[in-house]
């Protein structure tokens, strides 16, 4: 929330997107609807969980400690590429900002949490593309949240913009990773 919630507030005041008011209740905290601060309570928690949940029932599930790192050096490559011709676009400018340096320091600290997390992310897309669908005005006759495509590539995965993808890898990563860190901290 530390990092999402600001991040919310100002791209809804900014119109970068905002949300269907016929979907939400009444009550706003600094033009957030009450349900939008309830997604990162209930989202992060479940994610963490399906991380952990996958682990311990496929213990071996991980990529080689390569593998992880040529993904990880391909992403950040790759979004790199995609910001030096968009950065005038600030979904994609911030979106694309924080998961780059993201990357780079899991990959420094916790490279083990990349090999396990790259495979878990692959199987939390299925979810991701069902809700996120339905948000984005997938089989409902209006959707729950507008992007303004002005903001960001324009780019849609069905009717979820492609910067939402890397906005859910880079929140589900950031917790995991400052949940290992703290869980680590705290054994000693």
């Amino acid at each position: 929330m530390t990092v999402f919630i600001p991040w919310d507030v100002i791209f809804t005041i900014n119109g970068i997107w905002g949300f269907n008011p016929d979907y939400f209740l009444n009550t706003k905290i600094l033009s957030l609807p009450l349900e939008e601060w309830l997604f990162f309570i209930c989202i992060p928690f479940a994610c963490v969980f399906t991380h952990y949940a996958l682990l311990l029932y496929f213990p071996k599930m991980k990529l080689g400690e390569n593998s992880s790192k040529s993904i990880a050096a391909s992403l950040m490559l790759t979004l790199v590429l995609v910001l030096i011709f968009n950065y005038d676009k600030w979904y994609t400018l911030v979106n694309f900002s924080l998961a780059i340096p993201l990357t780079l320091i899991v990959l420094k600290y916790n490279p083990k949490l990349l090999q396990h997390f790259f495979l878990t992310f692959l199987v939390m897309l299925i979810p991701f593309f069902i809700v996120n669908g339905v948000l984005t005005g997938s089989w409902i006759e209006k959707q729950v949240v507008w992007y303004n495509n002005a903001e960001n590539l324009g780019i849609r995965m069905g009717t979820i913009p492609v910067e939402d993808s890397i906005y859910a890898y880079s929140m589900i990563l950031m917790n995991l990773f400052f949940f290992e860190f703290f869980t680590q901290k705290s054994k000693h």
